[in-house]
């Protein structure tokens, strides 16, 4: 099963954004905007980000970074092992897009389950990501 954001437009230079995404440490900078209610135990470093969800906790790790275009992430732990990746791609030297896609094997029964969180989830993601200042 494979999902994707909608193409967001960014306003900031491609390298800029890759920059900032590639080092999860920079989570730092925009913790303040992160709702508290959505986010529970969120921990962090360069390479890794876990958060506690309601279907359980959630560990991320950067598995390939393809500077300044791609972030390849793996779940590490996960109630569902899925794979992120985030592609970013210049528009003018001041400004780029961005898509978000999640790829998780599952079974068409769960897959109908949890498309339709996911795409909510990937989307909220998309939209904290485009308000992010680079």
């Amino acid at each position: 099963m494979k999902i994707e954001s909608s193409i967001r437009q960014i306003a900031a230079p491609q390298q800029a954004v890759y920059d900032m995404l590639s080092d999860l440490s920079n989570i730092e900078k925009v913790k303040d905007k992160i709702p508290e209610d959505k986010v529970k135990d969120l921990t962090f470093d360069a390479d890794s980000i876990s958060i506690s969800t309601p279907m359980g906790s959630v560990k991320l790790v950067v598995v390939g970074r393809e500077e300044p275009k791609e972030i390849k992430f793996e779940s590490q732990e996960s109630p569902l092992p899925f794979n992120f990746w985030i592609q970013i791609l210049p528009v003018t030297d001041t400004t780029s897009k961005m898509k978000l896609t999640i790829k998780a094997d599952v079974n068409p029964f769960v897959g109908g389950m949890v498309k339709k969180p996911l795409q909510e989830g990937i989307e909220r993601i998309a939209d904290a990501l485009q308000m992010i200042s680079y």
